[in-house]
């Protein structure tokens, strides 16, 4: 339980500090208590769902990095473009689907200059 409490405590200070807010906006942000998020960054509690997801949310993490056994600590372009996946509806990441797989094709062929 406290490796848990641990990947918990690092996960959401990291979040917190890549978007640059106190932890007085995020517990604003999730609608929770600023003791309950000062008690999770440093490995204290067990926290519920309910407050649980709304904080996730707020900070915009993949919640892999918490609960996957083995976190993929992908870069944070792969991470970012996840998460505007994971934001959008069906017909959204539908209409999106060939431009991806074009963008990738091009990219990844043996003629595809180099984007700097």
């Amino acid at each position: 339980m406290q490796e848990y409490s641990q990947r918990l405590a690092d996960a959401i200070k990291k979040a917190r500090l890549e978007l640059g807010l106190t932890q007085e906006q995020v517990a604003e942000k999730s609608g929770t208590d600023v003791r309950t998020i000062i008690n999770m960054e440093q490995g204290r509690g067990n926290p519920k769902l309910e407050t649980l997801f709304p904080l996730i949310r707020a900070l915009k993490m993949d919640s892999r990095e918490i609960f996957d056994v083995a976190p993929n600590l992908d870069a944070p372009s792969i991470r970012y473009l996840r998460l505007l996946i994971d934001d959008c509806n069906e017909e959204e990441a539908a209409t999106l689907l060939p431009v991806m797989e074009s963008v990738l094709s091009a990219l990844r062929s043996p003629r595809a200059t180099k984007i700097k």
